[in-house]
């Protein structure tokens, strides 16, 4: 039986530097890890935004957007990932993902209906997903949250078959 990973980038960054220190994970690793023995990792799909950029960009913004860029050549030549982009927009002072709901939600839903995948493990937080994760369900998916308990919606939470706290030891097996 087929399964997919669905990571939230910006969800995980945060979660990894809050709670984990700015842990460095093996994405690879924990994508094997969270979808469980029985079920073979079609794909892990990484959804991401890269770095604002002012015009003309900073020499700051430059740099910053260039790591950026080495560390997603990385993850796109790791077997079976897709890294899909977002758009980060300015907010005042603050920035914000764009985009990245709504692709993750119609990559769910698509291979669900598609019957490309018999389970989906979701690494996020947001409760914008919960439509997404109800037709997965209705396409006979089985959905499965990895969450942190300091950022996620009890709605979310309730709405997936299978829930799972992201504990330390699940974060220190995947580190570098």
């Amino acid at each position: 039986m087929r399964a997919a990973v669905f990571i939230d980038g910006g969800y995980l960054a945060v979660v990894l530097r809050e709670e984990y220190g700015q842990a460095r994970i093996a994405l690879e690793k924990l994508s094997d890890m969270i979808i469980g023995p029985n079920y073979e990792r079609l794909r892990t799909y990484f959804y991401y935004c890269m770095p604002y950029q002012s015009n003309p960009p900073t020499d700051d913004e430059k740099v910053r957007y260039a790591r950026a860029q080495g560390w997603i050549v990385s993850l796109q030549r790791l077997p079976r990932f897709e890294v899909r982009f977002g758009k980060l927009a300015r907010r005042g002072d603050t920035f914000e993902q764009k985009r990245v709901d709504v692709l993750m939600s119609v990559d769910l839903v698509r291979m669900s209906w598609d019957h490309q995948i018999h389970k989906a493990v979701l690494v996020t937080g947001d409760s914008d997903f919960v439509p997404a994760v109800q037709a997965a369900k209705e396409a006979g998916v089985l959905v499965h949250l990895y969450y942190s308990d300091q950022a996620f919606h009890y709605e979310l939470r309730d709405a997936c078959d299978d829930r799972t706290l992201m504990s330390k030891e699940l974060i220190d097996k995947c580190r570098f």
